[in-house]
Formats: C-alpha cells, sequence, structure tokens
C-alpha cells in the first residue's frame, strides 16, 4: 500500500504539494481541493493509516504541529477560528493518517458535514495562501513568538 500511497509520494518528494510545515517526522500541504483557501492537511512521514496505529511516542509530535498549524493558519488567514478534523477509515479519502486544519470564519457557509470544496483558481493563489501560512509558523515559532 505505501508504494502506491499518494501522502507517501508526498512525503518521498515524489509527488509535488504546496508544502507549507516539515519537521523530522510530519508533512503538511495545502489541501488541492480546498473547503475555503488555506485548508492544510498534516501528516505523519511515515505510512500509518489511522491515528489507532500511531505509535504513542509520535502522537505528542503530530499534535504539537497540528496545534502550531492551527494557530499559523488562523494568524496567516485572520481567521476567527479554525476546524480541526481527523476521519479514521470511514470518509478518508486517503488511507494515510492526516488531520485537516480548516480556516473558518463566522456565518461562513459550512453548516454540518456537507461542505462544498473548490480547487484553488491559479498557482499564484496556492502560493499566496501557503507562502502566508509560512510567515505564520516563522512568526510563532520565533523566540518572541510575534
Amino acid at each position: 500500500m505505501k508504494d502506491k500511497c499518494v501522502f507517501c509520494k508526498i512525503a518521498n518528494g515524489e509527488t509535488l504539494a504546496a508544502v507549507v510545515f516539515e519537521d523530522d517526522g510530519s508533512l503538511a500541504f495545502l489541501d488541492h481541493r480546498p473547503l475555503f483557501p488555506g485548508h492544510c492537511l498534516l501528516m505523519p512521514k511515515k505510512h500509518f493509516e489511522t491515528l489507532g496505529d500511531l505509535p504513542k511516542e509520535l502522537i505528542a509530535p503530530f499534535f504539537s504541529a497540528t496545534q502550531l498549524l492551527a494557530r499559523a493558519v488562523e494568524l496567516a488567514l485572520d481567521a476567527e477560528g479554525t476546524f480541526v478534523a481527523m476521519n479514521n477509515r470511514v470518509s478518508q479519502s486517503v488511507p494515510h493518517l492526516h488531520v485537516h486544519i480548516v480556516p473558518r470564519r463566522r456565518k461562513d457557509g459550512l453548516k454540518g458535514f456537507f461542505w462544498p470544496r473548490k480547487k484553488y483558481q491559479s498557482t499564484d493563489e496556492i502560493e499566496n495562501i501557503r507562502g502566508k501560512i509560512v510567515r505564520a509558523i516563522q512568526r510563532l515559532n520565533s523566540p518572541l513568538g510575534t
């Protein structure tokens, strides 16, 4: 399965993605069909299908990265909050553990779980959003956190 997994190919550099974050164990990139611009997917670099498969020693660093990315998406996009979610098998379009971090605003139109997804309009839009999130991560990781 790992040989055919699109997320493993992204982690190995075989498939391009708009990467916004990378550390020793995880990688985050912009979803190619976001709910809203800035919708990111964070995944472990190693192949684990579900949260239950993630070794205990990787849980804390993975969710620290999740927290950082949620804060960065809010900061970068002036969002009022984020929606952070994970599917395990059911509705998991790629069988590689990943967390969705979606910027949210009050009255943004999302209700329940029937959400329209759209592709980015251009590579320039992708790069603009990616750059904002990367800069926000750098700010949040700076010694002063600002």
